[in-house]
């Protein structure tokens, strides 16, 4: 595939931020894309100054912050792997206060517990917030060669996307899972084993898309239940897992409590769960869950605004998301086949739920069909663009 720039749809609200705000922070994973964006985008700015926190080069040049900032205060900054450098946030907001003019840094993180915490903390109401995921399919499908079965089996990891082949993408995917457990996690300052932290999320691996159930979790790898919670948190506030909440609706059936789970990233669900073909997708258990976490991030990376949950009932009434903004809710049901069935649970769901509209998220190509005026089953791009 070629390695040219692919443009992310976040470069709007990147530019629309500066001009707001002092400051802005994009958030997201390692290795998604963040620092190849701002280079990008900075190619139209008249000058701008480009640290990266884990050069210690880089990390010399503010080794005396106040003067750096003042010798480059008339020049975009931005600082890379800002949560490496809390105590830059403090002399931030005094060298802000000192001239308010917006569009001045761009802080780049790839973990928000600290980050987030800090920033909310100093720089309040100085600073705006923008997520960026890996690359999503309404992303890349203008790029030539673009097929969907690829882009879920490797998932949106611009290096694992783009690879030659699956084996290199494999190869890839595997050095990042290391790479992330023996040294990221540990510069955030949380000393886990390893090979506990790999198993940890290999089980979730083989839970996705199902309700967490910290006892079990923590009974299998022989830990409390406190600390079950504080790997799901932390694998959260760095972007590798997500927990969806169960929507709650006034009626009289009992409803399921407890979050579900899933590895954002598809590429990273399979090298955990070691899939390393599509062929080897379509006979893995795994095969309707990986959908479905494929399908609700890139839906979610569109659905600035909305609330997302899932809906499940005691007995089984379920659909797989629920957005709502306002007076507004759109419900959601994944299926990986290309002539979906619907059981009586998933009718008794959307009458319990009531959304506006539902949307059967398939992998079809067309414009998709009606089951009734307000149920539609269409494929991934015509879902996001519904979101939209």
């Amino acid at each position: 595939m070629s390695r040219n720039y692919i443009s992310r749809e976040v470069r709007y609200k990147v530019a629309h931020y500066l001009e707001i705000f002092p400051a802005i922070a994009i958030l997201g994973p390692r290795q998604c894309g963040k620092s190849t964006l701002v280079k990008e985008m900075s190619k139209g700015w008249d000058d701008a100054v480009y640290l990266d926190l884990q050069n210690p080069d880089d990390v010399a040049k503010v080794a005396q912050p106040g003067l750096f900032f003042e010798n480059n205060a008339d020049r975009i900054i931005c600082l890379d792997e800002i949560q490496l450098m809390p105590e830059l946030f403090s002399i931030l907001r005094s060298v802000i206060d000192k001239d308010r003019r917006n569009g001045r840094f761009i802080l780049l993180g790839s973990a928000s517990r600290d980050l987030v915490q800090r920033s909310s903390e100093s720089l309040a109401g100085r600073i705006g917030f923008i997520h960026l995921t890996p690359f999503t399919a309404s992303e890349l499908k203008a790029e030539a060669g673009f097929d969907l079965n690829t882009f879920w089996l490797r998932g949106g990891f611009p290096d694992s996307y783009l690879a030659r082949n699956d084996t290199e993408s494999a190869i890839w995917r595997e050095q990042f899972i290391g790479t992330f457990i023996e040294r990221d996690i540990p510069q955030l300052g949380f000393q886990i084993p390893a090979l506990q932290l790999r198993r940890f999320l290999t089980m979730c691996a083989h839970s996705q898309g199902q309700l967490i159930n910290l006892s079990k979790l923590a009974d299998s790898m022989a830990v409390s239940h406190p600390t079950i919670r504080k790997y799901i948190d932390l694998l959260e506030q760095t972007f590798i897992l997500r927990t969806l909440e169960p929507f709650e609706v006034n009626v009289k059936k009992r409803l399921v409590k407890a979050p579900k789970v899933y590895v954002r990233d598809s590429g990273l669900l399979h090298q955990l769960l070691s899939i390393a073909g599509f062929n080897d997708l379509l006979g893995h258990p795994v095969f309707g869950p990986s959908w479905e976490g494929m399908v609700i991030e890139n839906i979610l990376a569109h659905a600035s605004g909305w609330k997302p949950f899932f809906f499940r009932t005691a007995t089984g009434d379920e659909l797989d998301l629920i957005l709502e903004k306002g007076a507004k809710r759109i419900a959601m049901e994944c299926k990986a086949s290309t002539a979906p069935k619907f059981t009586k649970g998933f009718w008794r769901a959307i009458d319990l739920v009531k959304p506006d509209m539902t949307y059967v998220v398939a992998p079809i190509t067309g414009e998709g069909y009606a089951l009734r005026e307000d149920v539609k089953v269409v494929g991934l791009e015509q879902a996001m663009e519904n979101i939209d």
